[in-house]
């Protein structure tokens, strides 16, 4: 352990002496961070005397902590470029080529170049945030408390460490400095609005709200030091000159793993599928279980709080059963308002949608999608529960008849793309980055076109035309 610490640590000391002696790094973060805190504090005078004359106390009250948490950011945002030029830079400098010829392991190499990335940026982040403090203690506004000030100083070490390990994925898969510059957007945009979300998070919560923040984005950060980890190879940095777009490789590849060797579809569906299945069975047991806690703690939460909202007596209760008893004919003009082919594509592009929030998160977003759409089931049980319905029962009638094949099909889909970010995650040799993705996408749409697309049809008939009739039928047992 103590030799790995001492080879990380050597590499990281070479890059900040490069770091440190080049002018044209060091002084416009200087600059950045000395003046960028005044702007604020003057922008803070100006919020706190329009606030004032105003009024805005929910908005004055949580300013500071918001100014605190966008000074953090900007330094990082600026900073981006040093990890980017991480290993493309000393690729096209013609440096790389001794560290890279040197007895160094691979995640030495790559640890010391993510040990710097994420101390230079943090320190001027920290030293900016700290001048602001200091300027703005000045003013007739209330401090953030310590503990809140902490929670803020996590978060902005949480978006270092995310920053940075995406920029130097970045600077890893890019052949040239201007490709891994373009390229930066898709780090500082995506983390801009991740800024926004927390933002909403300070005004309108509390501060314990802020860990969920923390804890998202430090899963989301660890993840991707992981992949940069998985697929840094020093053979591919030095082997690739140049990119190219090849559209027919990256067809047949996904061709021929999304066909395999079937011959036709019922071969397709004899023997390909059911390999993908065997695949599935370790996430899709991560999901049930995963499910199954996410809508018993709703049910739960629903059950116990919801009552301090809303009155229940027995009287409000008999008006809200004989509200929904008049109203079950609307069920039947259920099909004209949402046809069962709309239903099946708003159900098909919901499945879409967490593939693709779980690709850009290594299944995380998906899966709390998924496990939020479970919570609203669960929610839905525990309201029945608390106007005299049986929960068994509404779920029995009114869910699980379209549910076996709804359910399925999203439980499948949300396994296959949990599998998608695990295997981006996950050490390949003899693959890059780009053929993972390909395989893992494939595998994605062997689940979505035959098995998840069938289901859900079968689901949207079912809900439109068939739930309708057993609730109207069996209403008067619930």
């Amino acid at each position: 352990m103590r030799r790995n610490l001492r080879t990380i640590w050597m590499v990281a000391r070479r890059e900040f002496i490069d770091q440190f002696r080049d002018w044209r790094i060091i002084v416009p973060m200087l600059l950045l961070v000395s003046l960028f805190p005044f702007i604020a504090d003057d922008t803070t005078r100006q919020a706190v005397n329009f606030m004032n004359r105003f009024g805005g106390d929910l908005i004055l009250d949580n300013l500071v902590p918001f100014v605190v948490l966008v000074i953090g950011f900007f330094p990082l945002s600026f900073t981006l470029v040093v990890a980017l030029e991480s290993f493309v830079g000393e690729k096209e400098r013609g440096t790389i080529e001794p560290l890279l010829s040197s007895p160094l392991e691979d995640k030495h190499m790559y640890l010391g170049k993510l040990l710097v990335g994420i101390t230079t940026p943090l320190v001027f982040s920290y030293a900016s945030i700290g001048i602001y403090l200091i300027l703005v203690s000045r003013r007739e506004v209330a401090l953030p408390s310590a503990y809140m000030l902490a929670l803020i100083l996590l978060l902005t070490f949480a978006h270092a460490v995310l920053m940075v390990s995406s920029a130097i994925v970045i600077s890893v898969q890019a052949t040239t400095i201007r490709a891994a510059n373009l390229l930066a957007s898709f780090v500082v945009v995506p983390v801009a609005f991740l800024l926004q979300g927390e933002t909403v998070l300070i005004f309108w919560g509390n501060e314990d709200v802020l860990w969920f923040a923390i804890a998202g984005v430090t899963l989301l950060a660890g993840l991707l030091v992981r992949l940069g980890l998985a697929h840094f190879r020093r053979e591919y940095l030095l082997g690739r000159e140049i990119d190219t777009i090849n559209l027919k490789w990256m067809w047949r590849a996904f061709r021929n793993r999304f066909i395999g060797n079937a011959k036709s579809i019922s071969e397709w569906y004899r023997n390909e599928i059911p390999v993908t299945l065997r695949q599935l069975r370790q996430p899709l047991i991560i999901v049930i279980a995963l499910a199954l806690v996410g809508g018993i703690v709703s049910y739960t939460w629903v059950v116990m709080n919801v009552p301090a909202y809303f009155d229940l007596s027995p009287d409000h209760i008999t008006e809200i059963r004989t509200f929904l008893a008049e109203n079950l004919s609307n069920l039947d003009r259920l099909g004209e308002r949402l046809p069962a082919p709309l239903l099946f594509y708003y159900n098909a592009r919901t499945t879409v949608v967490f593939l693709l929030l779980g690709l850009v998160s290594f299944g995380t977003l998906g899966l709390t999608l998924f496990i939020v759409n479970i919570g609203l089931v669960g929610g839905v049980l525990g309201a029945a529960s608390l106007v005299g319905y049986s929960p068994l029962a509404v779920f029995v009638v009114g869910i699980l008849p379209h549910g076996i094949f709804e359910l399925s099909a999203v439980f499948l889909a949300t396994a296959a793309m949990l599998k998608t970010g695990a295997q981006l995650v996950t050490p390949q040799a003899d693959k890059s980055l780009g053929e993972m993705l390909l395989i893992s996408l494939a595998d994605w749409f062997r689940i979505f076109i035959g098995i998840a697309i069938p289901l859900l049809a079968i689901a949207a008939v079912i809900e439109i035309y068939i739930t309708p009739w057993l609730i109207k039928q069996f209403f008067p047992f619930l």
